[in-house]
């Protein structure tokens, strides 16, 4: 693990709530130098600790409604066969977090599509090219109480 002081941990946070913060902004709420803030953030970014900085989208304004959370169930875990399944999940953009689990299920993806219908296409596609897929079971968000991958970082270890 990274070691993380105080100034890291207050700049995680806030970068976390909002990446498009310039250093100035973020120096005046963390009481460090504009470009302080640049060199730790680098240092972050190069060590890993920061992955990547995204836009969060309002689903329904750009066509993206409806969400599913599936849960898929593998006929056999050959290293292959889970490595292709792996790979296709991974490439389908409509696959907005996948997570290989333990219990009745293998994998849960969420899923955004434009509606129900769009959803069973991807999933008949999902079967069709992946046949170590043995079946899947779908629930359906009916609202969105919380969205986000904001990580708690606490500001004392």
């Amino acid at each position: 693990m990274t070691d993380l002081d105080r100034f890291d941990r207050q700049l995680l946070n806030l970068v976390q709530q909002d990446a498009a913060l310039t250093a100035g902004q973020l120096a005046e709420r963390v009481s460090l130098s504009p470009s302080a803030i640049q060199r730790r953030l680098k240092r972050l970014r190069e060590q890993g600790v920061i992955l990547r900085h995204v836009a969060v989208l309002e689903p329904a304004r750009v066509g993206r409604a409806m969400s599913f959370v599936a849960a898929l169930q593998v006929e056999s875990e050959r290293a292959d066969r889970m490595a292709a399944l792996r790979a296709w999940i991974a490439a389908e953009p409509r696959v907005q977090q996948a997570f290989y689990v333990t219990g009745e299920a293998d994998f849960i993806l969420v899923v955004t599509a434009v509606d129900a219908e769009a959803y069973e296409a991807l999933m008949a596609r999902l079967l069709a090219d992946n046949p170590n897929v043995r079946r899947y079971t779908t629930s359906v968000a009916m609202a969105v109480l919380k969205r986000g991958l904001e990580l708690p970082v606490p500001l004392d270890p």
